[in-house]
């Protein structure tokens, strides 16, 4: 008699769970509720600490501009709330002509680190190499405002002053 009882126990339970499911089995993720609603991360890589930002940063340096924007881009994905990830992706972008990019980082920085001598050096060296020298020396003078004895900005500043001295040529 004790184990009919069990028998009809484990049935109730049966059937009060399968009345509470309501959705197949295969449509559920671990956390209980619809599979969709879990990010798919399949495609997202792991990277211990920061070496794509160091492999972006070291192929800048080696002035191959082309593979740096390449890590910066994955870096982007990786730590999309990084400002050196963006400020590096942006100058590479810069480097290599893709404009698009460039103002893209650029403008996702102007909400990260919208006064920093970093940001403001590198919209003015991109518009520099736009050839919009009034706007160059616009954010070279604000960097310098903010950090006076910044070398790069002196750089910079300097740069700009040699391109508007000799003529373009073609």
């Amino acid at each position: 008699m004790r184990t009919a009882s069990k028998t009809c126990l484990y049935f109730v339970s049966f059937a009060v769970l399968a009345a509470c499911q309501s959705a197949e089995f295969s449509d559920l993720s671990t956390f209980g509720d619809r599979a969709s609603t879990v990010n798919d991360l399949s495609k997202t890589a792991y990277y211990k600490n920061d070496e794509l930002l160091t492999a972006a940063k070291t192929q800048f340096k080696s002035k191959n501009y082309g593979k740096a924007y390449s890590y910066y881009k994955r870096a982007i994905e990786a730590f999309p709330k990084d400002p050196a990830v963006w400020l590096g992706y942006a100058a590479s972008a810069d480097m290599i002509g893709r404009r698009d990019n460039a103002d893209r980082g650029y403008k996702m920085l102007s909400t990260m680190i919208p006064n920093r001598p970093e940001y403001l050096n590198n919209v003015g060296y991109s518009h520099l190499l736009r050839g919009n020298l009034v706007a160059a020396r616009r954010y070279f003078l604000k960097a310098y405002e903010i950090d006076p004895a910044n070398q790069t900005t002196a750089n910079n500043l300097e740069l700009l002053r040699n391109s508007g001295a000799f003529a373009k040529r073609s």
